[in-house]
C-alpha cells in the first residue's frame, strides 16, 4: 500500500486540479494505491489554513504524520522540503492545473 498526498485546489477527489503552492493549497487529496490501483481517496483541508506564515512546515509534518510516502504540489518551498526530506517523503513537482488522475497516469502511480 502507498499512499500519496496531493495539494488541490478543492473537493473533486481524482477530478480536482492540482494546486500551484503547497502550503497555500486549499486541499489535500489523499490517494492510496495498491498494485497500481486506486483502493481510497479522501480529501482533508489544508491543516494550516489559518495561519498566515510558515504554513509549509506544518502541513509537511501533518502529513507525514498520516503515513504518507509522496507528495505532489506545483511547488513545495523550502522549509516544507526540508522537513519532508528528514522524514524520508518524496516530493513530486508537476506542473499545476492539472487533474490528479492526469498526474498519476502520467508519472505511471496508476496504470
Amino acid at each position: 500500500m502507498v499512499k500519496i498526498a496531493v495539494a488541490t485546489m478543492g473537493n473533486k477527489g481524482l477530478e480536482d486540479i492540482v494546486s500551484p503552492e503547497f502550503g497555500h493549497s486549499r486541499t489535500f487529496t489523499l490517494i492510496e494505491l495498491e498494485d497500481g490501483k486506486v483502493v481510497k481517496v479522501d480529501v482533508i483541508e489544508n491543516p494550516a489554513k489559518n495561519i498566515a506564515h510558515g504554513r509549509g512546515p506544518i502541513v509537511a509534518k501533518s502529513l507525514a504524520d498520516k503515513n504518507v510516502e509522496t507528495i505532489i504540489s506545483g511547488e513545495v518551498g523550502p522549509g516544507a522540503s526540508t522537513i519532508l526530506e528528514q522524514l524520508g517523503v518524496k516530493i513530486l513537482i508537476v506542473k499545476p492545473g492539472q487533474k490528479v488522475v492526469d498526474v498519476l497516469r502520467e508519472n505511471k502511480l496508476i496504470v
